[in-house]
């Protein structure tokens, strides 16, 4: 069986014990002994642990790898000016799908109104986080001591540390060449790191899977299924509408290509629920399975990791209709465009985590005058959607990347239209990764 198809049935697996055994739990009685050893010993105790170690396992590579990637995309590209280029294309191409995304779930929303006629909860309670000011969000992207943003897992400033680094390893001469040739070995090894934590992947969402249904069930769904479901038909849309759109128009490469060989990312987003952790994952599918170039991969897809937030767009545009309906409010034109500038810009720099969309809600509500307690209304479902927000963003990292390098001629085309590329998971296959810079 394909390591693809172990991931998937794992993850079968694991919602269909994690169902059962919440099921069990609702059955029991509470004061048996039965009740607390499936509680506490394997839900909260085998499950549990045993997917946070892979979780934290996933984490551990993100930066180095991170490092590693742009180091020798940067100094793969010497001294010529293509840098530009591609960082101009890829921010671009981020910036307009997340507004495109936001856009669309504010539409949704206002016409099948999934918020009309519910009550709201008085004992619904949401305390937010006070947001920083924009300047300072501005000047925090550059990192004033590189090794603490490397340490407190800041990406943003650890991007922009590794792009200074392999810039000024293109002008630094012989010693330039001889620390990129140490950073080409070190990518080797990372890369070799995921290979091995990729063969361990099934058990990890097997065990992630479990303790999530296990915990929570599907009831949570049907007390909001209007939200739900309005919710999830816009991320659908938007990852297997939006994206393969533009995929067809801007490269004429086909859509259906790229999806297919999305399946073991996807299965890694669902089952993490976070753009950080399946990192690794994305990025070697981008490279060894779409062929692009080492340059433009390691550059787009950690960038798109930690701005390229289209999924928790459009859930903020569908949460602040949502909230308004619940609440009686009549948004107006200005507060909508308020809506989608927010959500654009707070998708900037938000951390790659689960969860981490409900934060940057009640800053786009704070920003649009409708109450921050209406966070709490859809925090029962939100785990859910969180973890398919996440699919639909490593598949705009992805997108972005492969059109980026088709644009750049950066695109090892017999590799993205192989079906068996890196099929297995070796490391050692016999493609080489894009065309040269």
């Amino acid at each position: 069986m394909s390591l693809t198809n172990r991931i998937l049935l794992a993850m079968l697996a694991g919602i269909t014990l994690g169902s059962a055994l919440e099921w069990l739990m609702g059955v029991i009685d509470p004061e048996s002994g039965l009740h607390g050893f499936i509680q506490n010993g394997l839900i909260l105790g085998f499950f549990d642990v045993l997917g946070r170690i892979f979780i934290a396992s996933l984490k551990l590579l993100v930066v180095p790898l991170v490092m590693v990637s742009l180091i020798c995309g940067m100094s793969s590209l010497g001294a010529s000016s293509r840098m530009g280029s591609i960082a101009g294309r890829t921010i671009a191409l981020y910036l307009f799908t997340t507004g495109v995304a936001v856009s669309f779930g504010l539409t949704a929303a206002m016409l099948l109104g999934p918020g009309n006629g519910i009550e709201v909860m008085t004992s619904a309670a949401y305390e937010a986080k006070a947001p920083p000011p924009l300047t300072d969000t501005l000047v925090n992207i550059f990192p004033s001591n590189p090794f603490k943003a490397m340490a407190d897992g800041q990406m943003l400033q650890v991007i922009v540390f590794a792009l200074l680094v392999g810039f000024a390893l293109t002008r630094s001469g012989e010693a330039g060449e001889r620390i990129a040739n140490w950073f080409r070995d070190m990518e080797v090894i990372v890369m070799k790191m995921v290979g091995i934590l990729i063969e361990l992947a099934p058990y990890g969402v097997f065990a992630l899977l479990t303790k999530l249904f296990a915990t929570m069930g599907f009831g949570t769904i049907v007390d909001l299924a209007a939200y739900f479901f309005t919710l999830l038909g816009v991320l659908l849309f938007h990852g297997l509408v939006v994206y393969t759109t533009l995929l067809k128009t801007l490269t004429g490469l086909s859509p259906a290509i790229l999806l297919q060989k999305m399946r073991r990312v996807w299965a890694f987003a669902f089952s993490t629920a976070s753009s950080g952790a399946t990192l690794p994952i994305t990025l070697r599918t981008v490279e060894k399975r779409l062929g692009v170039s080492k340059s433009v991969a390691g550059f787009s897809v950690p960038l798109g990791a930690t701005i390229n937030m289209d999924g928790t767009a459009i859930m903020q545009g569908v949460a602040t209709v949502f909230i308004a309906q619940v609440y009686g409010v009549d948004l107006t034109g200005g507060q909508l465009l308020m809506v989608v500038l927010t959500a654009t810009l707070a998708s900037i720099g938000t951390a790659a985590v689960p969860g981490v969309g409900l934060i940057t809600l009640a800053l786009v509500l704070q920003q649009a005058g409708l109450p921050v307690e209406g966070v709490a209304l859809i925090i029962g479902v939100d785990r859910f959607l969180d973890m398919v927000r996440t699919m639909v963003n490593v598949t705009g990292d992805a997108t972005v990347a492969t059109i980026v390098a088709y644009q750049e001629q950066q695109l090892d085309q017999s590799i993205y239209l192989d079906p068996d590329a890196d099929h297995d998971g070796d490391l050692e296959d016999s493609h080489t990764t894009g065309a040269a810079a």
